[in-house]
């Protein structure tokens, strides 16, 4: 049995998102795993953003994003829009834009449009909050992809500390 940092944190039940972003023409989505139900009344979203990613600016300007849920087969499009250089083409079939010009996954499980209501520094990322304005469930019989599933796509293992206080 493991006891490591990374280890413990990958038992934080948590899915692996698509997030879109828009301003104007310009477009853009990448991997998130930071994703959360905040409240019911409003009904609000957060998510978790390092301000230094080149999506937050649009996400700033256009005062909106899209939670795109990804299914449990869907590890390649996680990994594709997790790193720099993600792909750029927002079209059809894959993709529509919503009522903000906002990228949404057509073969998604479900996804989210969100207005941006707050966002606040939290360490290293900005906490966004959004009030969910629309949403449609695309496949009701999938099974979300976790963070879990990802192992170390995303290097953060390297970025967890080796211990706890100190």
């Amino acid at each position: 049995m493991s006891d490591s940092i990374p280890d413990l944190f990958k038992r934080l039940t948590q899915g692996l998102y698509l997030i879109g972003v828009a301003d104007g023409e310009e477009r853009n989505a990448f991997t998130a795993a930071w994703v959360m139900q905040v409240s019911f009344d409003p009904m609000l979203l957060a998510l978790s953003i390092n301000p230094e990613h080149s999506s937050f600016a649009l996400l700033e300007k256009g005062g909106a994003f899209s939670v795109n849920v990804l299914k449990s087969d869907q590890l390649d499009l996680a990994e594709a829009y997790g790193k720099p250089g993600a792909p750029e083409d927002f079209g059809a079939p894959d993709w529509s834009a919503g009522e903000f010009g906002l990228p949404l996954r057509n073969d998604a499980l479900a996804w989210f449009e969100c207005k941006a209501k707050y966002i606040a520094p939290a360490g290293d990322h900005n906490l966004v909050t959004g009030e969910v304005v629309g949403g449609k469930i695309l496949d009701a019989d999938a099974t979300p992809l976790t963070y879990a599933d990802t192992g170390d796509m995303d290097g953060a293992a390297a970025l967890f500390p080796k211990s706890f206080g100190g």
